[in-house]
């Protein structure tokens, strides 16, 4: 896993693995970029546990409240229109609608959003 610096405080991790698999690697993921000095992330959907996107596992919940203590934005970068069920629509639509936690299609979409 790497950590990129992409603009200001916006940092971009690349990985070619997932990243996040459970609740602890995002707890590890929140200190290694807080301690870094960024407060906003961008992280790709690849590197995140399929898990996630089932809510009833409450992989994305825990993970995403710690993002929210430490405020610290976060934004995924991937392609959310292949999850059918209505609950992880309806979580995405309302994330994207507050604007701390975006789920977005591209990189640049991300920026904009941090930068809103």
């Amino acid at each position: 896993m790497e950590i990129l610096s992409i603009e200001n405080s916006i940092a971009e991790i690349i990985a070619n693995d997932v990243v996040i698999r459970n609740v602890e690697d995002g707890t590890d993921l929140i200190g290694n970029i807080y301690y870094q000095g960024f407060d906003k992330v961008i992280l790709h959907e690849k590197n995140i546990t399929p898990q996630f996107f089932d809510l009833s596992t409450k992989i994305a919940g825990e993970i995403l409240q710690k993002f929210s203590n430490y405020r610290i934005g976060l934004a995924i970068v991937g392609n959310f229109e292949v999850y059918q069920s209505k609950s992880i629509k309806d979580f995405i639509f309302e994330s994207n609608k507050l604007g701390k936690i975006n789920f977005v299609s591209s990189k640049e979409e991300a920026i904009k959003a941090f930068l809103k």
